[in-house]
């Protein structure tokens, strides 16, 4: 016992400084994990007799999310796009929450019949609608088209959910208080509306193209604030965090290698889904926000956004070219 000691005692005086740069990085690693988690939604409320529909609710973000309502009695909305997936998902759901009320679906973003359908469907089975939860997205695909010609993650993150949300406002508006939550993304920052050239057919970039639709996100709830003002029904664009899911499927096979094994690392620092849903579901929920329309949110708690996602103009300017693609104008 005593050479034990005396060999432990040895082995530290020799390798103080390498222990010391090990204690301090790991340290530093926990203290970044605990950093980049981000806030937790600390509201108790329960949804009994409350109906939640979610885009995208089948993995990451939109799953835990749909968990949580579920384990608080509400029924619940997975809008999908694939029906596999949903299925599976929901399953788990109903068997973790104790919830039978989770249905599933189909909805498909990238076909303006599809949102047609789904609103249709929901308008004429669902008694209320209390919380859409516009979570569904695509990031840093080629350039793809939408069904009806729409460059994809425009079509797809915005003008998909703008259609979905201005067909279901009339539900909505009849369960007030009622709330609408539009997941955005930090990457709106370096973003701007291509008002020229809406679809990028003229330079498409998968990095140019995103931010712009993250950064329509924002404007889209911006205007839908102020015309919705003193309905009851309030809204909110957020920002979910850097987050270990699906959503960056497009962009990992792109890297090189080295980056990818750089990225590897990075992601045992980032977000799980857990945490990841948290903003939303604060937004969602959060009985401080009853009367807060129009805000954007970061780690549960509000963040001013970019200056152009400020601009009133652009906003309005934004929804009357959406509502003309859609067919709503």
């Amino acid at each position: 016992m005593q050479n034990y000691a005396d060999n432990m005692r040895d082995f530290v005086e020799k390798h103080v400084t390498g222990l010391a740069v090990a204690l301090v990085a790991g340290v530093s690693a926990l203290a970044l994990r605990r950093w980049m988690s981000g806030g937790v939604c600390r509201s108790r409320v329960r949804l009994d007799g409350k109906t939640v529909l979610i885009t995208g609710a089948n993995c990451g973000i939109g799953k835990e999310t749909a968990l949580d309502m579920a384990n608080r009695g509400a029924k619940v909305i997975m809008a999908c796009r694939d029906m596999t997936k949903a299925r599976i998902a929901a399953d788990e759901i109903r068997q973790q929450s104790g919830n039978g009320n989770v249905v599933v679906k189909k909805l498909d973003l990238a076909s303006l019949q599809s949102v047609r359908d789904l609103a249709k469907e929901i308008q004429e089975n669902e008694e209320r609608l209390d919380i859409l939860i516009n979570n569904a997205g695509i990031m840093y695909c080629p350039k793809w088209e939408t069904e009806d010609g729409f460059e994809m993650q425009f079509g797809v993150n915005h003008l998909g959910h703008f259609l979905l949300t201005n067909t279901l406002l009339d539900l909505l508006k009849k369960s007030t208080p009622s709330r609408i939550v539009n997941v955005s993304s930090t990457a709106h920052e370096k973003g701007r509306i291509h008002f020229e050239d809406i679809n990028l057919d003229k330079d498409y970039d998968p990095y140019t193209s995103y931010r712009q639709s993250k950064l329509a996100n924002v404007l889209f709830s911006r205007e839908l604030a102020s015309r919705l003002k003193d309905t009851g029904v309030t809204v909110y664009s957020l920002h979910p965090g850097v987050i270990r899911t699906e959503l960056g499927r497009h962009l990992f096979p792109t890297l090189a290698m080295w980056k990818r094994i750089v990225a590897a690392a990075v992601m045992t620092f980032v977000k799980s889904p857990w945490e990841g849903a948290q903003t939303t579901l604060h937004c969602a929920m959060d009985e401080s926000l009853a009367n807060s329309s129009g805000l954007y949110y970061s780690d549960c708690a509000p963040k001013e956004p970019a200056p152009q996602a400020l601009d009133d103009a652009a906003a309005k300017r934004l929804w009357d070219l959406s509502a003309s693609m859609v067919g709503l104008a």
